[in-house]
Parts: C-alpha cells; sequence; structure tokens
C-alpha cells in the first residue's frame, strides 16, 4: 500500500510540472507532494506522528512564506482607483496589465518573467502594468479575475487598446472556467504578438517625442524607469 501511494503522488507530480515554467516551480511541487506523501505514512504508521508532522508543516507553511521578487522592472503598480483613469487617459497607449496575488505561487513565478518582458519591450507607446487583485477585491470583481484558493485565473494577463479589453489569458470558456494557458515568455511573446505591438507603438510615439510640444520630463522618465514604478509601489 506504501508503494502505491509514493507511486500515485509520482504521477501527480509528474502532471502538475508538465505546466511548470521554472526550475524553482518542479523543486516545489516535489517537495509539496512529497509533505503529502508523508503525512499519509505517517498517519498509517501512527496518527500522533501524522498530527504532530502535519502540525509542523502548517507552521512552516505560515512562518516561511517565499520572498516577492524585488528586481529590475519597468512596471506601474495600480491601485483600485488608478488603473481605470490610467487606462483612460491616453488612448493611444496600450498596456499590458497583469492581475496577481501575492498569495498565488503562480504569480510569483510569473513574476521575474513578466519583469523581464517589460523590460525588454516598454516603450512609450506600450506599458505594463500590475494590479494585486487580491488586495483590491473590487478590481476582481470589475475585471472578472476570480480569487478563490483553487481559481486557475491567477496570475490573468490583459490586454487594453484604446482603453478596453481586446484579449486576455487565460482565456474564460462558456461555462466561466479558466482555460489551461502556461504562462512562460515564449508564449506571452507570441500571443499577444508583442513584437508588433512593440513596432507599431514606437512608430506612434515618433511623431510625439520629435514635436516641440513633447517635455523632456517623458525621456529623462524612460532613462531612469526604476525611479517612477518604486513611487507607484
Amino acid at each position: 500500500r506504501e508503494v502505491e501511494i509514493l507511486m500515485f503522488l509520482s504521477a501527480i507530480v509528474m502532471m502538475k510540472n508538465r505546466r511548470s515554467i521554472t526550475v524553482e516551480q518542479h523543486i516545489g511541487n516535489i517537495f509539496m507532494f512529497s509533505k503529502v506523501a508523508n503525512a499519509i505514512l505517517f498517519f498509517r504508521l501512527d496518527i500522533r506522528m501524522g498530527l504532530l508532522y502535519l502540525t509542523l508543516c502548517i507552521v512552516f507553511l505560515m512562518t516561511c512564506k517565499p520572498p516577492l521578487y524585488m528586481g529590475p522592472e519597468y512596471i506601474k503598480y495600480f491601485n483600485d482607483k488608478t488603473i481605470d483613469e490610467e487606462l483612460d487617459r491616453d488612448k493611444r497607449v496600450t498596456w499590458i496589465v497583469e492581475f496577481f496575488a501575492n498569495w498565488s505561487s503562480e504569480c510569483q513565478s510569473f513574476a521575474p518573467i513578466f519583469a523581464d518582458l517589460s523590460l525588454k519591450y516598454n516603450c512609450p507607446g506600450l506599458h505594463f502594468g500590475k494590479v494585486d487583485v487580491g488586495r483590491y477585491t473590487d478590481v476582481s470583481t470589475r475585471y472578472k479575475v476570480s480569487t478563490s484558493p483553487l481559481t486557475k485565473q491567477l496570475p490573468t494577463l490583459i490586454l487594453f487598446q484604446g482603453g478596453t479589453e481586446t484579449m486576455r489569458r487565460p482565456q474564460i470558456d462558456k461555462k466561466g472556467r479558466a482555460v489551461s494557458w502556461t504562462f512562460s515568455e515564449e508564449n506571452v511573446i507570441r500571443e499577444f504578438n508583442l513584437n508588433e505591438l512593440y513596432q507599431k507603438a514606437k512608430k506612434q510615439s515618433k511623431p510625439r517625442e520629435e514635436g516641440p510640444e513633447e517635455p523632456p520630463v517623458v525621456q529623462a522618465a524612460a532613462g531612469h524607469p526604476h525611479g517612477e514604478t518604486k513611487k507607484d509601489k
């Protein structure tokens, strides 16, 4: 019976790792389901040992939270009021906004990928933003992003053009369920046509940059992206 339990959990780990996009996610899945296997085996051996091991796992989970990504990025952080104001402020700007929650392991794994994309593709006509729907629940309701502990909608990427939503991943089917989608850098670039959006945004921003009415503050902000980001945070 113990061998059957271990083989069953090994199969689950292999299935979960198919959606993993980083080494940290692979290792995290292995450790998480190893704890589940250990808990089951301890309970079969002695219920007191099982309860002790389960208590230790809960204490570890509550006290040792994974660190948040604090690396370089060119991302503007929104709250429940500023997101709509920013989307409507300049309809010529295209926005890619990530709806995330700090407690979601998928969001934590995607954070460095989204930050890297913002550094590569950010320009005056194409901006990247994030909003914590775990903190601002009215935003999750307004943009129909579920924050349930069992949801598959975290993270959610939405493309805004002209201030309105034109695309999102993962998609929602007719039954209101999220369609499985892998948040890898290659998938984001391909699905959102980032190369094409970047070239179009650069062409649209050239007249504004060359015009006499353009203030020099824009170029200064572009040269120091992290100063603006930290202020927005």
